[in-house]
């Protein structure tokens, strides 16, 4: 079964079990290949539904979880949205086929450079780049459309990041402890305050530097 068969297999999967929702998100997953963002050894697995390491001891996410993650997100061709966590940059390259601009923050510098390579080899044009610490957003471009965390974080900083959100804005990120459990949370800003909804528990890797204890 070669790369491309695989690839179906797994939309198909993933629409079976509702992760893939709507039609633009679809056609998203069929565009990008998830192997230009893994390393070579692992190109083979690209199209398991499994998080995969991708080196710093960080980890590209499972297909179904970035399925989740950018429905909840609502993405649209006008959006500019911030992402905290670039790792190799797939989940910024999912997105960036239904929306305007990403800006996509990566504290390690070398998880930076593979992501900046991941993307250009790609062809996406739309997504920039930046190493900094992901727990201070980046306020340079702010306010966004949309917001998406694709690391572990405390309540306080998902608090904190929604104030660089738009009025009407989402932001979508795991929220509790460095290490355990977290819940997937989204939330959107409605005159100023964020309306929260919890989904269900995953687990991912912690925010860098993780603020207090978790």
């Amino acid at each position: 079964m070669d790369a491309s068969e695989r690839k179906e297999n797994l939309i198909a999967h993933l629409k079976q079990e509702g992760y893939l929702k709507t039609p633009a998100v679809e056609s998203a997953f069929r565009k990008i290949p998830r192997e230009n963002f893994l390393p070579k050894e692992l190109e083979a697995s690209a199209y398991s539904d499994h998080p995969l390491p991708i080196g710093s001891g960080q980890t590209i996410s499972a297909p179904h979880m970035v399925a989740i993650m950018t429905e909840l997100i609502e993405p649209k061709s006008t959006d500019t949205i911030l992402e905290i966590g670039a790792g190799s940059g797939y989940q910024a390259a999912i997105l960036s086929t239904l929306v305007n601009k990403i800006y996509t923050i990566e504290f390690y510098p070398e998880l930076a450079s593979l992501a900046k390579k991941n993307l250009s080899r790609t062809g996406i044009k739309n997504v920039e780049v930046i190493p900094a610490d992901g727990s201070k957003g980046y306020p340079e471009k702010a306010p966004y459309d949309k917001i998406i965390v694709t690391c572990a974080i405390p309540m306080e900083v998902f608090s904190s990041l929604g104030k660089q959100l738009k009025e009407s804005g989402i932001i979508v990120a795991p929220v509790g402890p460095a290490y355990g459990i977290q819940m997937l949370t989204t939330a959107r800003k409605v005159k100023g305050s964020l309306k929260k909804k919890e989904y269900f528990g995953c687990v991912f890797v912690p925010l860098q530097p993780f603020p207090g204890k978790g």
